[in-house]
């Protein structure tokens, strides 16, 4: 009987073990823990508007503000993971110049507790040059207590074949 309880007791402990947050302090989100935020996919929409808009004042540092301190962008027209803000602020100093707008074409949204997926098309028209891009793309976010963030943007140019 003994053996038994020493055993029930051993695994109430590994379970409990398995249960704790072993993530490093820099990789956790500052949400409250065991509170849960699931976004509408409307919810979800408005945060490319909101990226979008902050393309639009032509300050990257108001564009870097949407991603999480630990995020990558992974751009159409740069082959460099950017990984810092100072990263991110460099390329989109430069994206800025050609002052870029874009809309979704077409879109797929996944909702989780405190984590969101937005993949599909998007169309970027930049008005200094006249040029249309058309790309795929997908944003990661996550739920910091306060507001969504991006944590990954990875955007490709549309291949020429189906």
């Amino acid at each position: 009987m003994r053996s038994l309880t020493v055993a029930v007791l051993a695994l109430a402990l590994t379970i409990a073990g398995c249960a704790v947050d072993h993530t490093p302090s820099s990789n956790a989100s500052s949400a409250q823990p065991g509170s849960c935020k699931v976004a509408t996919e409307a919810e979800i929409a408005s945060l490319f508007d909101r990226w979008n808009q902050s393309l639009q004042t032509g300050d990257p540092h108001k564009v870097v503000a949407n991603y999480a301190p630990r995020s990558i962008l992974l751009a159409t027209v740069s082959s460099k993971p950017r990984l810092t803000v100072a990263d991110k602020e460099d390329y989109f100093q430069h994206f800025l110049q050609d002052r870029p707008s874009g809309k979704i074409d077409m879109r797929f949204v996944d909702s989780a507790c405190n984590s969101a997926v937005d993949a599909g098309l998007y169309t970027f028209t930049f008005a200094r040059t006249g040029v249309v891009v058309k790309a795929r793309y997908t944003y990661t976010y996550r739920w910091d207590g306060t507001q969504w963030l991006i944590t990954s943007h990875h955007s490709s140019a549309m291949p020429d074949k189906e």
